[in-house]
């Protein structure tokens, strides 16, 4: 007795599945710039930043959207681009960290980060950079609860989050 019914489905190599998978023409902007793709619709964002477009700032932690490393702004809102997939973003304008620098010039909050010591490892930076923006983007003077619960989302192993506290309220 088959566990399974045969058909043609089931002779099928990984090649052939591949080719099978639903693609999508997307466009949408990143970092000001303009980009039509090709995708799975399966992709997730995170995947085409880094893989499609070079952009290896976001992170990603735990694919499962706990860590907060892989936060980008679409539209100017903070999310875990590991749950979102590429099809989402189409016809929206995404931030990633690569974005904040403007002309080889830190942004004010990326300076802050630099001063305040809120930088160790790395990993949880952009996404807390790119939270934090979207935070102050929405309400430029946040209180320390206010930062702390913005933050709350992201991940860090190394500062013990008051550098990065001190860090957004000094870019404010």
């Amino acid at each position: 007795m088959a566990l399974r019914q045969e058909g043609p489905w089931s002779k099928r190599t990984k090649e052939e599945a591949g080719k099978v998978a639903e693609r999508k023409e997307i466009t949408l902007s990143v970092n000001g710039s303009p980009f039509a793709l090709e995708v799975k619709v399966s992709r997730v964002l995170v995947d085409v930043l880094r893989d499609d477009l070079g952009l290896t700032g976001t992170k990603e932690g735990c694919g499962t959207g706990d860590c907060g490393a892989c936060t980008v702004l679409i539209d100017g809102r903070p999310v875990n681009s590991c749950l979102v997939l590429a099809v989402e973003a189409d016809g929206k304008e995404v931030t990633t960290v690569e974005g904040l620098s403007k002309d080889g010039k830190l942004d004010p909050l990326q300076e802050a980060f630099v001063e305040e010591g809120a930088v160790q490892c790395g990993f949880c930076s952009p996404g807390m950079l790119m939270t934090s923006k979207g935070l102050l983007a929405e309400n430029p003077s946040p209180t320390e609860q206010e930062v702390r619960k913005a933050i709350a989302g992201n991940l860090c192993r190394c500062t013990g989050y008051v550098r990065i506290v001190n860090a957004i309220l000094k870019a404010r």
